[in-house]
């Protein structure tokens, strides 16, 4: 017990850091995982291979598909002796939602494995010479900014990144969830508010902005700020803000804000002034 002492410290400290509700009373993990050990929202349909799938059926391929799409191909190429967590949740099959943000945690023993691979690798090599460690030193250059570069195409939007094999974001939106969390509203209500600022625009009759929202209407309020109310119901709006996404309605009202990334729109803002609220949400066909 002593051995592992340290390491059940650092433990719980770094769970305080990610987690601070765990820690304010002891038994709060406790509690947690009972809590969650049944799914506890009213289930929801996302989108998964070109369908909309209720997250409590997804298939028990969802968590092994996505870490095939979503990794850096170097990482899943020398990773391989960290599924046993994936391989798991896939037999015990519980509601599949939102990505991999539930498994985020096995992505730094891919990284470690794939170190210790190349490192191996190295040793090997090195017998063979400059040129086969120049060689090798070019293919974990090549793989390491093949990813970087994606990324800092998406940035901030990192963690929607896709890989080759998806075909990056462009081809993953028709058939995956991309901003789930929608992040994109920040950077969408930062540009509404910069436009309504340079027009000198006030809204009527003393009152706030109304904007009506598809998608998560708290981060919406949170980016937005106090000046502005947001609605999701059928209240009359002066401006919809939708996510780049299956159930956002794509409308055809004058578009005030586009966030975009490699050709994927995120968040849109359109200016719904002097006309009718439409209703924001849609199901897709089959």
């Amino acid at each position: 017990l002593w051995t592992v002492l340290p390491a059940l410290v650092l433990g719980y400290v770094i769970m305080g850091l990610l987690w601070p509700w765990s820690i304010i009373k002891p038994l709060n993990p406790i509690y947690a995982a009972e809590y969650f050990d049944t799914f506890f929202e009213k289930p929801w349909k996302e989108l998964y291979e070109g369908r909309l799938i209720s997250v409590p059926n997804m298939p028990a391929s969802y968590l092994v598909h996505l870490f095939v799409l979503k990794l850096p191909l170097i990482l899943l190429a020398l990773a391989l002796a960290v599924v046993l967590p994936v391989a798991t949740a896939s037999a015990m099959h519980p509601a599949f939602y939102n990505g991999l943000r539930h498994f985020i945690f096995v992505v730094p023993p891919f990284a470690i494995a794939g170190g210790l691979a190349f490192g191996w690798l190295f040793d090997r090599a090195r017998p063979h010479g400059k040129a086969a460690m120049a060689a090798l030193c070019a293919i974990l250059a090549g793989g390491i900014s093949l990813p970087v570069y994606d990324m800092v195409k998406l940035h901030p939007y990192e963690y929607t990144s896709f890989n080759a094999i998806a075909g990056g974001v462009r081809q993953a939106q028709h058939s995956y969830m991309i901003d789930y969390w929608g992040l994109s509203f920040k950077q969408a209500a930062d540009e509404l508010r910069m436009r309504l600022a340079n027009g000198a625009a006030r809204p009527p009759n003393g009152r706030r902005w109304v904007v009506a929202i598809c998608g998560p209407q708290a981060t919406a309020q949170q980016q937005l700020g106090p000046e502005f109310e947001t609605t999701f119901d059928d209240k009359q709006a002066d401006f919809a803000m939708v996510l780049g996404t299956f159930y956002c309605r794509h409308l055809t009202a004058p578009i005030l804000v586009d966030i975009e990334r490699e050709g994927v729109i995120y968040a849109r803002v359109y200016d719904l002034r002097g006309g009718p609220t439409p209703n924001l949400l849609t199901v897709p066909k089959p």
